[in-house]
C-alpha cells in the first residue's frame, strides 16, 4: 500500500475551504505554522501522524475519517 501525501493535502485543503477557514485559522487551531499547513496542502511534505491528528481535530473530525477519505480518493491504495 502506498501513502499518497498529495491526496491527503488536497483533501485537507478541500475540507478547510468547505468549512470557510483560512490557512491561518486552521493552522492556529491545529497548533502548526501556516507555512507548514501550506506545504501539506500542496503535497510537498509528508505530515506526521501527530500533525494529521491535530489537523483532523481542528476540522472537527476523527483522524480515521480523514484517512478513510484519502483511501476512498485513491481507490483504497493509500
Amino acid at each position: 500500500m502506498i501513502y499518497h501525501h498529495e491526496v491527503t493535502g488536497r483533501i485537507i485543503r478541500k475540507l478547510r475551504i468547505k468549512k470557510g477557514l483560512s490557512q491561518e485559522v486552521l493552522s492556529g487551531l491545529a497548533g502548526i505554522s501556516r507555512s507548514h499547513l501550506a506545504m501539506i496542502e500542496a503535497g510537498t511534505i509528508n505530515a506526521s501522524v501527530d500533525t494529521l491528528w491535530r489537523i483532523a481535530e481542528a476540522l472537527d473530525m476523527k483522524l480515521s475519517e480523514l484517512i478513510s477519505m484519502v483511501e476512498e480518493d485513491t481507490g483504497g491504495s493509500a
